[in-house]
Order: C-alpha cells, then structure tokens, then sequence
C-alpha cells in the first residue's frame, strides 16, 4: 500500500510539473546603448534588471533583457535588432539615438533607422515603448528642433507608448550621475525606472496575459 501510495504521489508530480514548465515567462526587450545597458555600473544596478525587480514588486512575472551596447547609434540597433529579439521577445522598448546626437548625425539618418526598427517590430506585432532622447545645447536650434521631434512623430506613426526624455529627472542632476556627468549611477537608474514605470505597466498591459 504504500509503495502504491509512492508511486501515485510520484505520477502526480510528474503530471502537474510539465504543465507548469510549460508556462513561459513574458519577456521585454530593452533594445538601447549604455543609457540603458548599465555602462560602469554591476549588472544588478542596470536599467534592465532594476526595471525587473520594480515589476516583480508589482506582481508581473516577467523578464527584461539587457539589449543594451555602449555606443551604439540607432543604425547599429537596426542592425542587430533581429538577433537582440533572437526567438522570444513579447515586447520591446527602444532607447536609442543619444550617440547619433553626440556625433551629430543628420537627425534625417537617426529618424530613419528607428523607423525602421519600428517597423520590423510592428510587423512581428510586438509592443513598443519608444524612449526619447533630447538634444544636448549647443547643437544649434535646426539641430536640436529637428531632432527632438522625431520620437514623438514616431511614435505617433506606429501607435508606439511614448516616453519623451529617457533621462527625465536624471540629466544634470550629479547626484544621479557618474562622475562623466552623463551616464546615469546606481541612483540614477532607480530614479529613471521610478519614473517610466507607469509607462511600462502600460506596455505589460499591451503584452496581454
């Protein structure tokens, strides 16, 4: 008996354990350069992990991968888009272009790539979080006009969720800065996910169950 007993125990592990296996974690894509891939900071204190945590502290099961390249512009994001995504990837939110304004690449080439990043992801019917960036001062008006604009048309143009200013509260405060005064420090990155979550639980939301 219970040897018998043993062995339906057993079988019923067996039956249930598959079933949960089965069950994939939602994963999001954070696609962007070293705003975002942690530069110089421990992979636990990077944008994508803190932004992991934060979630699983509101009840969302949920993966965030580091797609994150230091120096990346948006064309090299464009590049390496479907290999970032590889076979997974429920969502994605697209932080790129700080590097295309800092070596003053034409706003026209920099609006181009994201546009098409945006539309390989659109046809894989993936939802988007795009991630503003601003341009520094002193790249003159023209510059600056053209290229601020740009996310928001974007977004608008594939009904992407829109977060203006990934550095929002962050930029210029040195508290929240490495000592470059441009990457953002353990600090910082809390604060930056403090402030776009309520804009990712949308994107969770998009993700459907």
């Amino acid at each position: 008996m219970k040897r018998f007993c043993l062995l339906m125990l057993s079988a019923f592990f067996f039956a249930v354990l598959p079933a949960q296996a089965q069950t994939p974690v939602k994963k999001i894509l954070v696609l962007g350069d070293s705003l975002s891939a942690g530069y110089n900071l421990p992979a636990d204190q990077a944008f994508p992990a803190v932004l992991q945590a934060a979630l699983k502290a509101r009840g969302h099961n949920i993966s965030v991968i580091n797609g994150g390249v230091s120096g990346d512009t948006s064309t090299g994001g464009l590049a390496r888009l479907d290999w970032a995504l590889g076979d997974g990837g429920d969502a994605v939110i697209v932080e790129l272009g700080a590097n295309d304004m800092l070596r003053g690449i034409n706003p026209a080439e920099t609006e181009k790539a994201l546009d098409q990043i945006l539309s390989k992801l659109a046809e894989r019917k993936l939802p988007v979080l795009l991630a503003g960036m601003i341009a520094a001062p002193g790249m003159g008006k023209q510059y600056e006009d053209q290229f601020n604009a740009l996310y928001g048309v974007l977004a608008d143009k594939y009904g992407a969720l829109f977060y203006p200013f990934f550095l929002d509260g962050v930029a210029n405060e040195r508290s929240l800065l490495l000592s470059d005064g441009m990457h953002p420090n353990k600090q910082g990155v809390e604060e930056i996910v403090r402030r776009i979550l309520p804009k990712v639980t949308e994107l969770v939301d998009r993700m459907g169950k």
